[in-house]
């Protein structure tokens, strides 16, 4: 499994849309600015966002984006797989993917499916809320 550079902008769209707070409108070029990712390419990817009702546009002046909703409804397994397709670790256990034709005497399947589950569980564990969390200041002494 590998996030491609539209999954982690993606988080990274999100997750400062969240520190904007409140329902204003964004432009994409300050986040552009802010995140040090071109607008072009930023304009794909938060298109893609919109698509899924993830984020709503504004255009016009006072324009821009903003979350459709709460960063705590916001599922970052959801958003990876709406930018990365899937998070399948094997071809054979994509959605909507050919059953493979060896699976009867795949020795790795049970493999393949215990890890595709643990890749689900754990990113679907997180909301962009999560992801906005700075960690606590002083944890870190270190014996």
């Amino acid at each position: 499994m590998f996030i491609s550079t539209r999954g982690r902008y993606a988080l990274r769209i999100l997750i400062d849309m969240a520190e904007q707070s409140g329902n204003k409108y964004i432009k994409l070029k300050d986040i552009a600015e802010r995140q040090g990712i071109s607008e072009k390419y930023l304009e794909s990817i938060v298109k893609e966002l919109v698509k899924s009702h993830i984020v709503v546009g504004l255009r016009g002046k006072g324009g821009g984006y903003r979350l459709s909703k709460e960063p705590d409804k916001i599922n970052v397994g959801e958003v990876l797989r709406i930018m990365e397709g899937s998070l399948a670790p094997v071809a054979c256990l994509e959605e909507g993917g050919e059953p493979c034709p060896r699976a009867y005497m795949c020795r790795t399947l049970e493999f393949w499916r215990g890890l595709d589950e643990t890749i689900r569980k754990y990113t679907d564990n997180y909301t962009v809320a999560d992801l906005v969390k700075t960690p606590e200041t002083g944890n870190d002494y270190i014996i």
